[in-house]
């Protein structure tokens, strides 16, 4: 079984708390979270423990190491302690880390105070976070992660068996959640914001944020083997220490060679240990994938995670044809393979047939920052972006570049003013009395049901291609660089920022 480590942000399974920079202890703190005042009763689980670990976990983040003097700090600290006449500056150090322990506790208080209110809501759109907590991508770049494993449609399509063919389609799904170990919150996408992905398995990718409140972006990926559609669109329930999130989106998929459809409804998520302890994802449930030609289906049991991590990151289930008999089983772990073996009427394995491994996760740099996957670091490259690239596009946000170069506080203060652009379009477009209209997708008539809620879906309207095309039989095309192509998802140059 995979285990978390704290104190760094690499390692799968978490790393550190969305908030547990807020609460990141340089001394070890005795009290449990049920003992101190403000906090009672607060859900803090650790995934390889039992509730007896609630209050050690409480104190654990992905801060706590990086949060502790390195060598060139302390000699630094060092010179000036001594510059000071303080001889003692080991003496020094541990008041200055005392204070500054102090001063985490206090933001962190603040934080819960105002968070509080939000118990039982739909945070969604409601909280503002910092940009500390987040990884240097967008929610858009993140719906591309999912073309990472791309080859695993290229033998959907080929396939003759139509129930391989919904082994190699599901275990394509499944295989976007080994990135949702990384639980770093992606940046919102401001409306408008685009994102193009290019040169990978002759893809071509594009992704818009077609709506602000609720958020709802929309994507279209295609190449030779196959066509994929989703509208994206969450719910979530604020629990206190834990967040419930709900997939309200519709993904669509398209094997070009048979003409089958495929329908998906992926299953939730609860993101554990949010302002105490490590953070750490959990999917609990059902993921259903249908074809919408022939009736059969995929139905896969996404394991929740039990005391000291017992059934974490583990899918089981079956290929059933439109009969609903059982004619695969399919099992694994989300965050490294999946297997298969054809099964007879009982779901048991066949006699003679042996399991399979049909996908294994690749090989992830070591001690990442981000933990990132190399496919991940892909997404944010230029060399998947176009030629010409959109100015709406993600890679060009400032706040994102400032965050994946280190400067936080760059980033923190381009994400403010970002927001407050976004804002001031948001009048002069009410001022006008106008209405925001994507350019790569149309909203259709289309009121897709899910298990949470209704879901307007947006169609590809096909532009992006015809856009495309245009530009690639040019004969000069300027190459978008991150230092020089100003981000622009805006609709009014005129809008005024208010002071």
């Amino acid at each position: 079984m995979a285990s978390n480590k704290d104190g760094n942000q690499s390692g799968s399974g978490g790393g550190g708390g969305f908030f547990s920079f807020l609460g990141s202890s340089l001394t070890n703190i005795a009290k449990s979270v049920n003992g101190m005042l403000g906090y009672e009763g607060l859900e803090v689980v650790n995934p390889e423990g039992g509730n007896e670990d609630a209050g050690a976990e409480a104190q654990r983040g992905r801060w706590k190491q990086e949060s502790l003097p390195n060598k060139t700090f302390c000699q630094q600290i060092q010179m000036y302690a001594v510059g000071f006449g303080i001889d003692n500056y080991h003496k020094f150090l541990r008041k200055l880390f005392t204070r500054v322990n102090a001063s985490f506790w206090v933001d962190r208080d603040n934080y819960w105070k105002m968070m509080q209110k939000y118990i039982g809501a739909d945070i969604t759109s409601l909280v503002t976070l910092p940009v500390i907590i987040c990884e240097p991508m967008t929610n858009l770049q993140k719906m591309a992660e999912l073309m990472e494993y791309s080859y695993l449609l290229e033998l959907a399509d080929e396939c003759e068996d139509p129930h391989m063919r919904l082994v190699y389609a599901a275990t394509w799904f499944i295989s976007l959640y080994h990135a949702l170990q990384r639980t770093w919150k992606p940046f919102n996408p401001i409306l408008g914001e685009t994102y193009e992905f290019v040169n990978h398995a002759g893809i071509t990718f594009i992704a818009e944020q077609v709506c602000h409140h609720p958020p709802i972006g929309a994507a279209h990926a295609e190449n030779e083997h196959f066509k994929y559609d989703i509208t994206s669109k969450v719910k979530s329930k604020f629990l206190g220490n834990s967040v419930e999130v709900y997939p309200l989106g519709r993904s669509r998929l398209t094997l070009k060679k048979s003409g089958v459809v495929l329908d998906l409804v992926p299953p939730p998520t609860k993101v554990h240990n949010l302002i105490f302890g490590r953070t750490w994802i959990d999917s609990p449930g059902e993921m259903i994938l249908t074809n919408l030609t022939t009736g059969d289906k995929v139905l896969l049991y996404f394991q929740p995670c039990g005391w000291f991590g017992a059934g974490r990151y583990e899918v089981d289930g079956y290929v059933y044809n439109s009969e609903e008999e059982p004619k695969i089983l399919m099992t694994g772990k989300w965050n490294e393979s999946i297997s298969y073996q054809p099964c007879d009427l009982e779901g048991e394995p066949l006699p003679g047939s042996t399991m399979k491994e049909v996908w294994k996760a690749a090989e992830a740099p070591k001690n990442d920052k981000f933990q990132y996957t190399y496919f991940a670091h892909k997404i944010n490259s230029f060399d998947t972006a176009p030629k010409k690239l959109l100015a709406s596009d993600s890679r060009l946000r400032p706040d994102r570049y400032a965050l994946e170069i280190g400067d936080v506080s760059k980033a923190s203060s381009e994400k403010s003013r970002l927001e407050e652009r976004q804002r001031a379009d948001r009048r002069t477009r009410e001022g006008k009395g106008d209405e925001f209209k994507p350019k790569w997708f149309n909203l259709s008539n289309e009121i897709c049901p899910t298990p949470w809620g209704e879901l307007e879906v947006y169609e590809y309207n096909g532009k992006y291609h015809e856009h495309r095309a245009a530009i690639d039989s040019s004969d000069h095309v300027e190459e978008a660089d991150a230092k020089t192509t100003e981000f622009n998802p805006w609709q009014y140059e005129d809008s005024v920022v208010s002071a």
